[in-house]
Protein backbone atom coordinates (compact mmCIF):
# COMPACT_ATOMS: atom_id res chain seq x y z
CA UNK A 1 0.00 0.00 0.00
CA UNK A 2 1.42 3.12 -0.89
CA UNK A 3 1.85 5.49 2.04
CA UNK A 4 0.49 8.86 2.95
CA UNK A 5 2.21 11.40 4.99
CA UNK A 6 -0.96 12.14 6.18
CA UNK A 7 -1.16 10.08 9.16
CA UNK A 8 -5.48 10.50 9.29
CA UNK A 9 -5.48 8.83 5.39
CA UNK A 10 -3.05 5.86 6.69
CA UNK A 11 -5.46 5.25 9.64
CA UNK A 12 -8.75 4.81 7.11
CA UNK A 13 -6.44 1.96 5.42
CA UNK A 14 -8.20 3.32 1.51
CA UNK A 15 -7.84 -0.06 -1.28
CA UNK A 16 -7.70 2.91 -3.59
CA UNK A 17 -4.37 3.71 -2.11
CA UNK A 18 -2.75 0.94 -3.27
CA UNK A 19 -3.15 1.78 -7.05
CA UNK A 20 -1.43 5.12 -5.89
CA UNK A 21 2.04 5.79 -6.90
CA UNK A 22 4.75 6.06 -4.61
CA UNK A 23 5.58 9.61 -3.71
CA UNK A 24 8.93 10.94 -2.59
CA UNK A 25 9.52 12.16 0.68
CA UNK A 26 9.50 15.93 -0.50
CA UNK A 27 6.91 15.36 -2.97
CA UNK A 28 4.22 16.17 -0.08
CA UNK A 29 3.84 17.95 3.44
CA UNK A 30 3.24 16.92 6.50
CA UNK A 31 0.19 18.12 8.62
CA UNK A 32 -0.23 19.74 11.85
CA UNK A 33 -3.37 19.82 14.02
CA UNK A 34 -4.45 23.31 14.67
CA UNK A 35 -6.08 24.37 18.14
CA UNK A 36 -7.21 27.88 18.97
CA UNK A 37 -8.17 29.74 22.45
CA UNK A 38 -11.25 32.09 21.00
CA UNK A 39 -10.56 33.59 24.32
CA UNK A 40 -8.55 33.50 27.28
CA UNK A 41 -12.04 32.28 29.49
CA UNK A 42 -12.66 29.13 26.71
CA UNK A 43 -11.08 25.87 26.16
CA UNK A 44 -8.65 25.40 23.14
CA UNK A 45 -10.87 24.09 20.51
CA UNK A 46 -9.42 21.81 17.56
CA UNK A 47 -10.28 24.18 14.12
CA UNK A 48 -8.25 22.25 11.39
CA UNK A 49 -5.17 21.37 9.68
CA UNK A 50 -2.16 23.06 7.75
CA UNK A 51 0.46 21.51 5.82
CA UNK A 52 4.20 22.81 6.76
CA UNK A 53 7.49 21.79 6.90
CA UNK A 54 8.17 22.51 10.67
CA UNK A 55 6.33 22.96 13.92
CA UNK A 56 7.23 27.01 13.46
CA UNK A 57 5.84 27.42 9.85
CA UNK A 58 2.89 25.19 10.83
CA UNK A 59 2.16 28.09 13.92
CA UNK A 60 2.59 31.39 11.46
CA UNK A 61 0.42 29.11 8.53
CA UNK A 62 -2.53 28.65 11.61
CA UNK A 63 -2.26 31.98 12.80
CA UNK A 64 -2.85 33.55 8.73
CA UNK A 65 -5.40 30.93 8.37
CA UNK A 66 -7.30 30.99 11.47
CA UNK A 67 -7.08 34.34 13.14
CA UNK A 68 -6.51 36.48 10.77
CA UNK A 69 -10.13 37.61 10.27
CA UNK A 70 -11.68 36.35 13.71
CA UNK A 71 -10.00 37.70 17.27
CA UNK A 72 -8.20 34.81 19.17
CA UNK A 73 -5.99 34.99 22.59
CA UNK A 74 -3.87 31.70 21.71
CA UNK A 75 -2.74 29.33 18.67
CA UNK A 76 -1.29 25.24 19.21
CA UNK A 77 0.08 23.50 16.50
CA UNK A 78 0.92 19.53 16.79
CA UNK A 79 1.83 17.21 13.91
CA UNK A 80 -1.02 14.85 13.22
CA UNK A 81 1.53 12.20 13.82
CA UNK A 82 1.93 12.88 17.43
CA UNK A 83 -2.05 12.51 18.36
CA UNK A 84 -2.64 9.44 19.98
CA UNK A 85 -6.52 8.26 18.43
CA UNK A 86 -8.95 6.45 20.68
CA UNK A 87 -11.70 4.46 19.14
CA UNK A 88 -14.76 6.28 16.99
CA UNK A 89 -17.92 5.70 19.11
CA UNK A 90 -21.64 6.77 18.45
CA UNK A 91 -23.73 9.31 20.09
CA UNK A 92 -24.77 7.24 22.74
CA UNK A 93 -21.76 5.74 23.58
CA UNK A 94 -18.57 6.93 25.91
CA UNK A 95 -15.23 5.51 25.06
CA UNK A 96 -14.17 5.70 28.83
CA UNK A 97 -16.60 2.87 29.14
CA UNK A 98 -14.10 1.06 27.43
CA UNK A 99 -10.89 2.51 29.39
CA UNK A 100 -9.93 0.28 32.38
CA UNK A 101 -9.57 2.10 35.60
CA UNK A 102 -5.64 2.18 36.12
CA UNK A 103 -3.53 2.99 39.03
CA UNK A 104 -2.95 6.68 39.87
CA UNK A 105 1.28 6.96 39.92
CA UNK A 106 3.43 8.73 39.40
CA UNK A 107 3.78 9.93 35.56
CA UNK A 108 6.79 11.24 34.45
CA UNK A 109 5.14 12.68 31.22
CA UNK A 110 2.66 14.95 30.84
CA UNK A 111 -0.69 14.32 28.72
CA UNK A 112 -3.15 16.97 27.21
CA UNK A 113 -6.37 15.36 26.70
CA UNK A 114 -9.65 16.35 24.04
CA UNK A 115 -12.29 15.33 23.85
CA UNK A 116 -14.85 14.71 21.23
CA UNK A 117 -18.49 15.36 22.85
CA UNK A 118 -20.76 15.31 19.42
CA UNK A 119 -20.14 13.79 15.29
CA UNK A 120 -19.69 17.15 13.53
CA UNK A 121 -18.20 19.43 16.24
CA UNK A 122 -14.36 19.87 16.70
CA UNK A 123 -12.26 18.24 19.56
CA UNK A 124 -12.16 20.59 22.82
CA UNK A 125 -9.00 20.75 25.01
CA UNK A 126 -10.52 18.43 29.09
CA UNK A 127 -7.41 18.81 31.11
CA UNK A 128 -4.49 17.65 31.70
CA UNK A 129 -2.97 14.17 33.14
CA UNK A 130 0.57 12.96 34.40
CA UNK A 131 1.22 8.76 33.12
CA UNK A 132 4.22 7.27 31.42
CA UNK A 133 2.55 6.42 28.04
CA UNK A 134 -0.54 7.27 26.32
CA UNK A 135 -2.72 3.80 27.90
CA UNK A 136 -2.23 4.85 30.75
CA UNK A 137 -2.72 8.55 30.24
CA UNK A 138 -6.12 7.26 29.13
CA UNK A 139 -6.91 5.43 32.11
CA UNK A 140 -5.55 8.68 34.51
CA UNK A 141 -8.22 10.97 32.03
CA UNK A 142 -11.34 8.17 32.82
CA UNK A 143 -10.29 9.23 36.90
CA UNK A 144 -10.18 12.67 36.16
CA UNK A 145 -12.96 13.47 33.28
CA UNK A 146 -15.12 11.21 33.03
CA UNK A 147 -18.72 12.30 32.98
CA UNK A 148 -22.27 11.30 32.16
CA UNK A 149 -21.91 12.88 28.65
CA UNK A 150 -21.02 10.42 26.15
CA UNK A 151 -17.31 11.14 25.33
CA UNK A 152 -16.85 9.82 21.42
CA UNK A 153 -13.60 10.27 20.81
CA UNK A 154 -10.32 11.04 22.75
CA UNK A 155 -7.12 12.76 21.39
CA UNK A 156 -3.88 11.73 23.86
CA UNK A 157 -1.20 14.65 23.07
CA UNK A 158 2.41 14.97 24.66
CA UNK A 159 2.45 18.39 26.21
CA UNK A 160 6.09 18.07 24.99
CA UNK A 161 5.28 17.81 21.42
CA UNK A 162 2.82 20.95 21.09
CA UNK A 163 4.17 24.20 19.90
CA UNK A 164 2.26 26.78 21.65
CA UNK A 165 1.42 30.89 21.77
CA UNK A 166 4.01 32.80 24.38
CA UNK A 167 2.90 35.60 26.26
CA UNK A 168 4.32 37.72 23.52
CA UNK A 169 2.70 36.13 20.74
CA UNK A 170 -0.12 37.74 22.27
CA UNK A 171 0.71 41.03 21.47
CA UNK A 172 -0.54 39.96 18.08
CA UNK A 173 -4.25 40.00 18.66
CA UNK A 174 -4.46 42.88 20.94
CA UNK A 175 -7.34 44.62 20.32
CA UNK A 176 -6.47 47.62 22.78
CA UNK A 177 -5.78 51.36 21.37
CA UNK A 178 -2.42 50.18 22.48
CA UNK A 179 -2.11 47.63 20.34
CA UNK A 180 1.54 47.20 18.30
CA UNK A 181 -0.20 45.99 15.13
CA UNK A 182 -2.94 48.10 13.87
CA UNK A 183 -5.13 47.16 10.44
CA UNK A 184 -4.32 48.86 7.64
CA UNK A 185 -7.26 51.04 7.89
CA UNK A 186 -6.25 52.54 10.85
CA UNK A 187 -3.13 54.37 9.30
CA UNK A 188 -5.86 56.04 7.14
CA UNK A 189 -3.76 55.56 3.47
CA UNK A 190 -5.86 57.00 1.57
CA UNK A 191 -6.14 60.20 3.33
CA UNK A 192 -2.46 60.52 3.17
CA UNK A 193 -2.22 59.26 -0.57
CA UNK A 194 -4.92 62.15 -1.32
CA UNK A 195 -3.17 64.86 0.51
CA UNK A 196 0.16 64.28 -1.44
CA UNK A 197 -1.77 64.40 -4.91
CA UNK A 198 -3.12 68.03 -3.24
CA UNK A 199 0.05 69.31 -2.95
CA UNK A 200 1.46 68.25 -5.74
CA UNK A 201 -1.03 69.59 -7.84
CA UNK A 202 -0.36 72.93 -6.24
CA UNK A 203 3.34 72.93 -6.71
Amino acid sequence: MSKSLDPRLNRLKLMSLDKLSSKSALDQLPTYEVFIQANEKRAYQHEGIVHATNPEMAFMFAKEQFSRRNTCSGIWTVSTDKVFVSIYLDNNESVYDLVPHGNSGEGKTHFLIFHLLKRGKQHKYAGAVDADNYEEALSEAKNSFSSNKPILNIWVIKDEDIFKTTDEDKAIWSTLPEKQFREATDYRGAEKIKQFKDEQSLS
